[in-house]
């Protein structure tokens, strides 16, 4: 379906004074590309070096100095291309984007604008109600980062750091397709993890590998689009949530107010959480695009885009179909177990030859939700995947009960160990004796003659004698045969 003919969901329209409005959102993402040198120069990438620690000749635009086209960022372009189902276009061109701005060097931006290197492609968003929307994208060039403009280093100079000037940027540019801050911030989380799966971004928003140019209009259900306000570099999922509902509501004010929306570049002021004026929009020609005369036509052929399409990884919708199929999880724990390339190996090394199900429960649940309390991610997990199997192993064979289970993964995650051998070397291990398990019921019965005559009419009461038994088993008699001896000793019919 043709996204534009996308009709208007109820649920997502803002509520105006005078009626319902529907948000369109655009996103152009700028993600820097993963690799040890910059798009035209041997200079360094690493983050956090000194100011212009990070510079060559050609970084700074000493005269003479001519950009040579960095292979590895090509291919990693190409292999973004491919993981968002993208054309990739065998022959590409290098433009000059004209505009002076003090951390541009050379005046220009060298940047792809007729022809890019990635055509369209798309990218399929798993909405938490369980809808799944489809994001078209438009195309994704390759092009050079600015550096860095400081204005509170000095009291009446600004000093410039081209440490970032001349690293490779991917600029992902999406269709008017999104309709609603949620989907939005969706979006974006999903490009992120195929990115990272991908290897091609560490997608690190902080630092400034990921950032949003943010594109909103406003309009009447049905009706054409109407003008539309970017608001540049926004760097964080959170902020442009906020961002988008901000200025959705703003134009809606204006318009109901009678005004017209000027097309304009604007800035998120997270402080205040609200969007604010920086320039007039620019268009194409304002930046007199022409091919770079230093630079050929970008040429490969097709053999060489099959081999990176061998290479490449399984990626996040794939991966969530395999697991689905695979381990039998539902949508959702599949969902969340690929979020992180790093999060579904560790499930899968917990899940390989075990239960699947009972794996992905005792990874999102026990694992992730002490690794949240804590503030550790799965790289740092004090339990290994290799602990965790066994603790999911032993609950199979029948060795330990699920509550034994809890025990055992505190005692790993403080002390370490080898999870069998602390069962072994501590006595945890469930009792299936049934002569053990029927002598403790015994007990139980004889002393509370009462209790028994109320499980007799009222059956649901069976669950106290059961927790009765395991204080008194320490928690080691195998749920299921309590309850069936019970129920036998007792006369409770099936």
């Amino acid at each position: 379906m043709n996204a534009h003919a996308r009709p208007a969901d109820a649920k997502k329209l803002i509520k105006g004074a005078t009626g319902d409005w529907e948000v369109i959102i655009g996103m152009e993402i700028h993600a820097q590309v993963s690799s040890q040198s910059k798009l035209f120069s041997g200079a360094s990438t690493a983050f956090g070096g000194e100011p212009n620690d990070h510079v060559s000749l050609v970084d700074a635009a000493m005269p003479g100095m001519l950009p040579v086209i960095n292979e590895e960022c090509v291919k990693q372009a190409i292999r973004t291309g491919l993981g968002l189902k993208a054309r990739i276009n065998l022959t590409s061109v290098f433009d000059r984007k004209n505009y002076f701005y003090p951390d541009l060097p050379q005046g220009y931006q060298i940047s792809q604008y007729k022809s890019p290197i990635v055509g369209e492609g798309e990218v399929l968003v798993d909405m938490p109600d369980g809808e799944q929307i489809s994001v078209g994208i438009e195309r994704l060039h390759l092009e050079q980062d600015a550096g860095k403009s400081l204005h509170d280093q000095h009291p009446s100079m600004s000093f410039v750091d081209l440490n970032r000037s001349g690293v490779a940027l991917m600029e992902i540019v999406s269709k008017p397709d999104l309709r609603s801050s949620e989907e939005a911030k969706a979006y974006v989380t999903k490009l992120r993890t195929i990115l990272r799966y991908l290897g091609t971004c560490d997608g690190d928003m902080e630092k400034g590998s990921l950032r949003a140019d943010v594109n909103v209009s406003v309009r009447r259900p049905g009706e054409p689009f109407g003008t539309r306000c970017e608001i540049k570099n926004v760097n964080s999922i959170r902020f442009i949530g906020q961002a988008i509902e901000y200025e959705a509501r703003r134009q809606i004010a204006i318009l109901e107010d009678g005004g017209v929306i000027d097309q304009e570049t604007r800035l998120f002021d997270a402080n205040k959480g609200e969007t604010r004026s920086m320039r007039s929009k620019e268009e194409a020609h304002d930046y007199r695009y022409f091919p770079d005369p230093d630079l050929l036509p970008l040429s490969f052929d097709r053999p060489y885009v099959d081999d990176l399409a061998q290479h490449l990884p399984e990626l996040p919708d794939e991966k969530k179909a395999r697991f689905i199929k695979d381990y039998g999880l539902s949508a959702y724990d599949a969902g969340v177990l690929v979020a992180e390339r790093e999060t579904a190996d560790f499930f899968e090394a917990v899940a390989r030859g075990r239960d699947g199900k009972t794996a992905a429960n005792w990874v999102i649940n026990e694992l992730f939700g002490r690794l949240n309390k804590e503030g550790l991610d799965v790289a740092r997990s004090p339990v290994s995947a290799e602990q965790l199997g066994a603790i999911v192993e032993l609950i199979g064979e029948g060795v330990i009960s699920g509550k034994i289970a809890k025990d055992l993964f505190e005692i790993v995650w403080s002390e370490g160990g080898d999870p069998r051998k602390i069962v072994e070397e501590r006595g945890l291990k469930q009792v299936t004796d049934t002569a053990a398990i029927e002598a403790a019921i015994d007990a139980v019965i004889a002393a509370n003659p009462d209790k028994v005559e109320q499980v007799k009419a009222k059956p649901t009461m069976l669950g106290w004698f059961v927790g009765q038994v395991m204080r008194a088993t320490g928690g080691k008699a195998n749920p299921q045969a309590v309850n069936d001896i019970l129920k036998a000793k007792l006369g409770i019919a099936e």
